[in-house]
């Protein structure tokens, strides 16, 4: 089967460690059929002189091609009006990439979109001019935030049901999907997988000293983006209503985003309250389970999400986790051992179940044995949707 991806959630020269679910499900769904991917780069004209402000800018640099995890990858400039052209950014992206994406016709049999807008919009009316069924796979934000504008909105209830298969991480994502107007019939489930190379129980105190972080603090963990409907800014507020009554619990957080200066300025106004709080920034995907293995609790407090794998690599790991009951978080949470789930944007709930969860003693490999009943590989979760690719292609 020859299949070509369309995605802007993917790596690139400027950004190696974007989307690493993404990359590590297409790189393994190369491993079982003829697979290119077309990851085009957002821009418009100026956007090289806006560099210092603008991640389009940024990624000037990307080259027109390259090869990831063995995977060639063609990155096409697709127009965008930056902040205001939210609803006409299906239409540019979708001329801005068809002479890349329509280049290939008569030489793939599917069409694979990884994000609902304005990818898998585009991919409904590329897969048509290349005479292919268009598959789009649905994460989280692009149903659950994006699709509540009027604009996208409007877009995805004509065209995502046309698509002739939609794939979600989780069953409540697949129900969004079906409210939007999606039959039924069409949508199939994949969750997303975990590398247990990678995140597998660690000793704790060996990870700190190689971190060079103190032995006998308490440690709780962000990963991921700094956005405030991540509950990143929750999270410091939280943290210091608990540091004021607690002095031996630090918060690392590892990523970055727009949500830093918030969470530093959250820290700042907290005076003593806020001293534990490090933000350490982005950090590479293969470091991550090293922090992992520091924490004695991880923390996610999502507003909405689909499936996170920032949850899926902590259970993964044999840390239990704080999150909130939202998206499929739910289907990974599901017992005392693995965490506590609070309810999103209730920040004195939230301090109360870190303060239950940094004296909860538990077991790391109990955590992750228990995890691990129903959550597969990467290699598990591509051949689940190259199933469901063939199912199409027939």
């Amino acid at each position: 089967m020859r299949v070509l991806a369309l995605t802007q959630i993917f790596p690139n020269a400027a950004e190696p460690l974007s989307a690493p679910f993404n990359r590590q499900q297409l790189s393994e769904l190369g491993h079982l059929c003829a697979l290119e991917v077309v990851a085009p780069v957002p821009w418009f004209p100026g956007a090289g002189w806006a560099a210092r402000w603008s991640a389009a800018g940024r990624r000037g640099r990307v080259p027109r091609r390259e090869v990831i995890e063995d995977l060639a990858v063609a990155h096409p400039r697709a127009l965008y009006v930056p902040r205001v052209g939210r609803s006409l950014s299906a239409g540019l992206y979708a001329a801005s990439v068809a002479r890349e994406v329509l280049s290939r016709r008569g030489q793939m049999d599917v069409l694979l979109a990884t994000w609902a807008y304005p990818d898998g919009c585009a991919a409904v009316v590329l897969a048509r001019l290349l005479g292919v069924p268009a598959v789009v796979k649905l994460h989280g934000s692009d149903l659950n935030v994006t699709a509540k504008l009027a604009g996208p909105r409007a877009q995805l209830a004509r065209l995502l049901p046309a698509a002739s298969r939609v794939i979600a991480v989780s069953r409540p994502l697949a129900d969004e999907a079906i409210r939007l107007g999606v039959a039924p019939e069409r949508v199939r489930v994949v969750p997303n997988g975990v590398d247990r190379a990678r995140f597998s129980p660690a000793d704790r105190q060996a990870a700190r000293a190689g971190l060079g972080l103190a032995p006998e603090r308490r440690l709780l963990l962000y990963v991921g983006h700094l956005k405030e409907a991540k509950g990143a800014v929750d999270l410091a507020r939280a943290y210091t209503l608990l540091a004021a009554e607690r002095g031996d619990v630090d918060l690392l957080v590892v990523g970055d985003g727009e949500a830093k200066g918030a969470m530093t300025a959250v820290a700042e106004q907290s005076g003593e309250g806020g001293r534990g709080m490090r933000l350490v920034g982005a950090r590479p995907y293969d470091e991550v389970p090293r922090w992992m293995a520091a924490a004695d609790v991880i923390v996610l407090p999502s507003w909405n999400e689909g499936t996170p794998n920032t949850i899926i690599e902590a259970l993964a790991a044999g840390r239990r986790v704080i999150a909130t009951p939202v998206g499929g978080i739910p289907d990974l949470v599901t017992s005392p051992l693995l965490g506590e789930l609070v309810p999103p944007r209730d920040v004195g709930a939230l301090a109360a179940a870190l303060a239950r969860a940094v004296d909860e003693p538990y077991d790391p490999s109990a955590v992750a044995a228990a995890a691990a009943e129903g959550q597969g590989s990467w290699a598990d979760s591509a051949a689940r949707l190259l199933r469901v690719l063939e199912e199409v292609v027939g």
